[in-house]
């Protein structure tokens, strides 16, 4: 069973040095960042719920602040792009899902995952 979460993150790179500049003002790389998404029912598998909204992070700057926590460098923006799962995956959130929608404040599975994914499921073959 296989899950991650990829985002989308732009880098800020100032120099550390005065009197050195960079052009433009402020490069911004731009970098695919790939989090491994918790088992659902572990630690963690929470984490679209307490992250995400409609396929989009909820808060921008508690977005960037998680990504400068897994990258280790100063972050300008991210923007999530998909949660790949495999088949296993998709089964086992859908089931802890379903035992619990009142925690989603939903009716059913299909409109969690809308809820806080949108469309941005991406089922990849083992």
């Amino acid at each position: 069973m296989e899950g991650n979460y990829v985002f989308r993150v732009t880098l800020q790179i100032e120099p550390a040095v005065e009197g050195v500049s960079i052009e433009p003002a402020s490069a911004e790389p731009t970098v695919t960042c790939y989090r491994e998404a918790a088992e659902p029912g572990t630690e963690g598998w929470l984490f679209f719920r307490n992250t995400l909204w409609r396929g989009e992070i909820a808060d921008q700057a508690y977005g960037c602040d998680l990504a400068e926590e897994w990258l280790e460098l100063p972050v300008a923006a991210v923007d999530f792009r998909e949660l790949q799962v495999d088949e296993a995956y998709l089964e086992a959130l859908k089931t802890e899902i379903a035992a619990d929608l009142d925690a989603f404040n939903a009716e059913t599975v299909s409109a969690v995952l809308s809820k806080y994914l949108g469309s941005s499921i991406h089922v990849r073959s083992a």
